[in-house]
């Protein structure tokens, strides 16, 4: 998946894609390679006129025909012309849904019907981040090339907007109307809205890759390109740790997940690791890794973490690997818990809020809830004919919603037998 204007899209390497062509080659030598099954295919094609197939297609049953793709899904929004790459929910009722996509735009839906209460056009570049404000007033959109716009929900209108460098990530204070976003020339913005009043906190001229806000709203711990983590003092400016040498990762950080009471952040990096970090102390107290080794491996033969994340009800952590492998920690110890072995790599995981069911979406199009303390398959939903790029569940865990490569987002009724 690329940039229309040249640059890869950060959100899905690559290197995703080389074990699907691998894949793909192997079963066409099966299918071919083969000596004497290509020779006796070919003397049995000798009888066949071509000619005459061709003017009797309608004899011929596609894969389509002969199977209905299977589609769990309550609702499809098919709003978006190409792949929708992001999406989120307004977090006062639960009720409208913001995406955005490689179509420049974002829409604000309602969930319910997938009624457009907003587009949100301007943007030139595709949409990557969309989200809504801690009191759902407002939402955020913000495109690769650095284009920010907030919007009046209400109101449905435009009422701020900013451009930086190239966009790695955006995000709303938890309790204020103040935005963050941190770009590829290492610095990290922050506006209030919609006054615009700004500060900075730069570092070294690297991409800020990934961010988070502590619950807290004092604090920001955000993720750099050459695997170093600052934790920024939002107020005073600064920044109170720096995790930096041995103890940094060694290659760029891909994702970050914090605890209820900001007191732990969960780090994951393409070395292969994942890092707990203390935020008062700003030591690193814990590390994980599927092979047991506590040091990182060569960015090239690592096996990238793509999410992280902490369970709310238990000392459990969960972390989503390239390779398609979800790992259930247990937090105290680093031990591994159980291995949940997915079809294909995992983009993104979530936590249930008030119970031990995490939630992937996977390269393969599926949305898979996992119970924690089994590491046992809960529930699988289908209903995509390309990869899931980012989803969201409630509060209650009655439903998610998948944005996907196909340009769609669908909306899923999270059924369970223990519900």
């Amino acid at each position: 998946m690329r940039r229309k204007h040249g640059k890869a899209v950060n959100l899905i390497f690559n290197d995703r894609y080389i074990s699907i062509r691998t894949t793909l080659t192997a079963e066409v030598e099966l299918l071919t390679g083969r000596g004497c099954l290509k020779h006796d295919l070919a003397d049995d094609l000798d009888d066949v006129d071509f000619e005459d197939a061709r003017d009797d297609d309608e004899g011929w049953e596609t894969d389509d025909e002969m199977e209905e793709e299977q589609d769990d899904s309550e609702f499809t929004f098919t709003k978006h012309t190409g792949s929708v790459f992001c999406v989120s929910l307004d977090p006062a009722t639960n009720t409208l849904a913001v995406t955005g996509g490689e179509d420049d735009k974002a829409y604000v839906w309602r969930v319910s019907d997938g009624e457009v209460l907003l587009e949100c056009t301007g943007h030139k570049d595709s949409v990557t981040c969309a989200v809504f404000s801690h009191d759902s007033s407002m939402v955020a959109t913000g495109d690769m090339s650095g284009v920010i716009k907030v919007w009046k929900v209400d109101a449905k209108e435009e009422i701020w907007s900013f451009e930086v460098g190239d966009l790695e990530w955006m995000e709303w204070h938890p309790s204020a109307p103040v935005l963050l976003a941190g770009t590829d020339d290492g610095n990290v913005w922050m506006w209030k809205i919609p006054s615009g009043d700004c500060k900075t906190f730069q570092s070294s001229a690297c991409q800020a890759t990934s961010g988070k806000v502590l619950p807290d709203g004092k604090r920001a711990v955000v993720g750099y390109d050459d695997g170093t983590v600052r934790v920024w003092d939002l107020k005073q400016g600064n920044a109170t740790h720096v995790i930096k040498g041995q103890e940094a990762h060694k290659g760029a950080l891909t994702c970050l997940a914090c605890n209820k009471d900001s007191s732990l952040v969960m780090t994951g990096s393409v070395d292969g690791l994942s890092k707990l970090i203390n935020t008062v102390t700003g030591k690193v107290v814990g590390a994980f890794s599927l092979d047991g080794a506590k040091g990182p491996k060569d960015e090239a033969e690592a096996n990238s973490v793509e999410s992280v994340g902490f369970c709310n009800i238990l000392p459990l952590v969960a972390v989503a690997y390239l390779d398609g492998t979800l790992a259930i920690y247990d937090l105290a110890t680093q031990v591994l818990r159980h291995r949940c072995q997915h079809e294909a790599g995992i983009v993104h995981l979530q936590w249930e809020e008030s119970s031990s069911v995490v939630s992937t979406c996977c390269l393969d199009g599926a949305l898979r809830l996992w119970d924690g303390r089994s590491g046992s398959v809960v529930a699988e939903y289908r209903g995509h004919s390309a990869e899931i790029l980012n989803f969201t569940i409630n509060r209650e865990a009655s439903f998610a919603i998948t944005a996907s490569g196909d340009n769609q987002a669908k909306v899923f009724c999270l059924q369970r037998p223990d519900r």
